[in-house]
């Protein structure tokens, strides 16, 4: 299964410019996270996937929601309202764009 997700520079253009051209309202054209959460988020024991979920703010703007998955293609959550330094973790929060834009790129201009 290795390289099963790599795709070209020029499919990723493709696919964010045609996003670009048809971009649904409330939709971002990018979040950025810090590589830290990222780590701590994957760190979770048994981890194998990361998987995206798509939520939506009480003001119609899409976010996305990132978890890690083990093996069994599970969900690894924290307990109910649990913000720990042992507990797994969930993201949302990203640095979205617009307003926070990377700078200019093939995949973003």
């Amino acid at each position: 299964m290795e390289n099963a997700h790599e795709i070209s520079l020029q499919e990723a253009i493709d696919l964010t410019t045609r996003y670009r051209a048809n971009q649904p309202a409330g939709c971002s054209l990018s979040e950025t996270f810090q590589v830290d959460a990222i780590e701590k988020l994957i760190s979770a024991g048994g981890c194998k996937f990361l998987r995206i979920y798509f939520g939506m703010k009480e003001n119609g703007n899409v976010v996305t929601i990132l978890v890690a998955a083990n093996e069994d293609n599970e969900d690894i959550l924290p307990g109910p309202d649990t913000l720990t330094t042992t507990e797994p973790v969930i993201l949302e929060d990203g640095f979205v764009c617009p307003p926070l834009c990377p700078k200019p790129s093939p995949l973003n201009s």
